[in-house]
C-alpha cells in the first residue's frame, strides 16, 4: 500500500474530514501535526509549493493538495487507484 502523509492541525475540520475519508478506505497514514510547530509548518509549505494551509496530502510522496482535493479525487474515481485499491 502506498504510503500517505497528512500535515494538519487537531482542531481543523477539513483534516478531520480527509483522514475520516481515508479512514474509512481502511488505509493508514502518517499524520503531522503542524499546529504549534514553525518548523514543521514551514517544512509542510516547502513540500506543497507554498501551500499553507491545511491539510495538506501526500501519496507515494505526490502532493495531492487538500481535503477538498482528496475528495475530488474519491468522485472521480481515482482516489483508489492512488491508494493501491482494488474494486
Amino acid at each position: 500500500m502506498p504510503k500517505v502523509e497528512i500535515y494538519s492541525t487537531s482542531t481543523c475540520p477539513y483534516c478531520i474530514a480527509a483522514k475520516s475519508l481515508l479512514r474509512r478506505k481502511g488505509v493508514s497514514y502518517q499524520d503531522t501535526d503542524v499546529g504549534r510547530d514553525p518548523q514543521l509548518r514551514a517544512a509542510m509549505t516547502q513540500r506543497a509549493g507554498g501551500r499553507r494551509t491545511v491539510p495538506q496530502i501526500f501519496i507515494d510522496g505526490r502532493h495531492v493538495g487538500g481535503c477538498d482535493e482528496l475528495h475530488a479525487l474519491d468522485r472521480q474515481g481515482k482516489l483508489d487507484g492512488l491508494l493501491g485499491l482494488t474494486a
